[in-house]
């Protein structure tokens, strides 16, 4: 891909937002009842590709039980409001009636009540009674801290998640964590992410992830860019991690899930994180805008609360539908917030395709959008 020339001895990469690109039909068309939206996680066979975004505002463990329930995966934060209170009622009445002055410090506030661990457990329970799979989030820095907490409420599958995630986290505080060797010696099958470039995703393949996420500074609420200058269009960087993906897969035979976590604003988002090379899709802002989602129409993402550098902000999303019509309509609309898997298919269902993994070979064109295009709320 053509560099561009930022200034003497600086140059960067061009690069695509969902924006720019859309999918171009050339095959055959089928009916969108024949298409299939199973995909594999390890050893799970899972009906629908969708993760619940491990944030406070999109997944409690009611939530996650209803999404398991459509066959997806709710992902609870392991160092959330949930595992923080007993009852977050009040924490989450907080947050929805601050000011947008006293916000970020009301965030604070909340998270800065310690992580109970019993709480991991019996939100494990919660979510089980309900639903096939249990999973969690942590950070990186707190994987050897919580994992014995983890195998005794015997979830399913965890995802270790930070804005950036590194195959090898160094830190001078304690043993630096090298995820080659903490994702080998676990019991359940990981997830890891974000990254966004073809090496970095290679490097968390090889060591041993089920599956990675793909997005740094995606977002509605994510004020990372703003705050320490990182990031990289979503449609790019899903295309540089498949490229990691058939490479892994040429060295070793083992097939890694590449997750599309954030950038989406609605269904034509989706199709195309699938287009471009994704195996499932992680939501936030679409699935905080449910009826079901605790977050009382507000959103807001994992470092929003970070006692000393707040990486995100609390956004109003409303309470558009309930979470099944977002999930499968019908749309109570045409601006693609609700029905988000029936577009998917539909999608599909035009260019052809049957599986999620065929439409990975779908035909892409870049384009310049329109003004009016709509795509800048995401996640």
């Amino acid at each position: 891909m053509a560099e561009i020339q930022i200034g003497l001895g600086k140059t960067g990469r061009m690069a695509f937002g969902f924006d720019e690109i859309s999918i171009l039909p050339t095959r055959r068309t089928r009916n969108p009842d024949e298409v299939s939206l199973a995909w594999d996680l390890d050893a799970y066979r899972l009906g629908l590709p969708l993760l619940s975004s491990a944030m406070d505002s999109v997944t409690s463990p009611q939530t996650a039980a209803l999404i398991g329930g459509h066959g997806g995966l709710g992902v609870l934060n392991a160092e959330g409001l949930w595992t923080r209170y007993e009852d977050p009622a009040a924490a989450y009445d907080a947050i929805a009636s601050a000011s947008p002055q006293e916000v970020a410090a009301c965030l604070q506030q909340a998270y800065s009540t310690p992580v109970i661990p019993d709480l991991v457990l019996a939100r494990a329970d919660e979510i089980r009674e309900s639903s096939q799979f249990v999973c969690m989030a942590v950070k990186p820095r707190r994987v050897a801290e919580m994992l014995r907490h983890f195998v005794s409420a015997e979830i399913d599958l965890l995802v270790i998640q930070a804005t950036s995630v590194t195959a090898e986290h160094v830190s001078a505080e304690g043993s630096p964590l090298n995820l080659k060797r903490t994702v080998r010696e676990l019991p359940m099958p990981v997830v890891v992410g974000g990254c966004a470039s073809y090496e970095s995703a290679l490097h968390l393949m090889r060591a041993g992830a089920a599956g990675v996420l793909v997005g740094v500074s995606q977002g509605q609420s994510s004020a990372t860019r703003q705050v320490v200058g990182l990031g990289a269009p979503q449609a790019t960087a899903i295309a540089d991690v498949r490229a990691a993906r058939m490479r892994h897969l040429d060295e070793t035979g083992v097939y890694v899930q590449v997750i599309a976590d954030g950038g989406m604003a609605g269904s034509g988002d989706v199709a195309k994180s699938f287009a471009c090379g994704a195996d499932a899709v992680m939501l936030g802002a679409p699935l905080a805008a449910a009826t079901e989602a605790p977050g009382r129409g507000f959103h807001w993402n994992m470092a929003a609360g970070h006692a000393s550098l707040p990486r995100g902000r609390r956004v109003w999303v409303g309470r558009r539908a309930t979470l099944a019509e977002i999930l499968f309509g019908p749309a109570l609309g045409a601006d693609g917030r609700t029905n988000l898997f029936g577009a998917l298919r539909e999608s599909m269902a035009t260019c052809g395709f049957a599986t999620l993994k065929d439409f990975q070979k779908a035909d892409l064109m870049v384009f310049s959008p329109p003004n009016d295009s709509g795509g800048s709320a995401r996640r």
